[in-house]
């Protein structure tokens, strides 16, 4: 449907942690003994959180990453302005519809964000703004969702296997791998 639309958009949306400890699997050849990345423990005088939550839109036909980081972790309300930050941005560029690729997750099936993006698509309506349409994923399901691979292999392209990364390089890291600008974190306090 979106392609046949010009000011339709195909967005995968999904959410993801970044860990400053866990490291990614990877594989290696090795002689003898296979190399191996281990986590580590958190010292105690950082302040940082261990991990980092964060919201990204794949767009399918300009193939960029939209990412927003999240103080705390994402629920309903962090959703929706996630959702309403796209449109924006969509509506910046001429853009009509965003059609939305996700799971299952709760925040997704919510009765708030069902009736947030009930509201949202009236004004958009009446404003001319953008209209978003769900598109469910079948649980379990994850490889449907075309954004799932950016994740690993961003995850792989960012480890850090000498040293512990502070939050903030760990977005700069993160944000620098998908060429994408970095906004301020979303919270749930609105």
């Amino acid at each position: 449907m979106a392609e046949k639309q010009s000011d339709w958009v195909l967005g995968y949306v999904d959410e993801v942690w970044w860990s400053r400890l866990a490291q990614p699997a990877l594989h290696s050849w090795a002689d003898g003994e296979p190399l191996r990345l281990t986590g580590r423990a958190l010292d105690k005088s950082d302040s940082d959180p261990k991990a980092l939550a964060c919201y990204g839109l794949l767009r399918a036909d300009t193939g960029q990453m939209w990412l927003r980081f999240v103080q705390g972790r994402p629920l309903s309300a962090v959703t929706t302005q996630f959702l309403a930050w796209s449109c924006e941005r969509l509506r910046a560029v001429g853009k009509k519809a965003l059609l939305v690729v996700w799971d299952n997750a709760s925040w997704h099936l919510s009765h708030a964000v069902r009736q947030w993006i009930k509201r949202h698509n009236q004004q958009a309506k009446r404003e001319d703004g953008v209209r978003i349409l769900r598109c469910q994923l079948p649980t379990k399901s994850p490889w449907l969702n075309r954004i799932e691979p950016h994740w690993v292999h961003g995850k792989r392209a960012i480890v850090e296997p000498t040293h512990t990364l502070t939050a903030n390089h760990l977005m700069e890291r993160v944000c620098g791998y998908y060429g994408c600008e970095q906004f301020p974190h979303l919270s749930k306090q609105v």
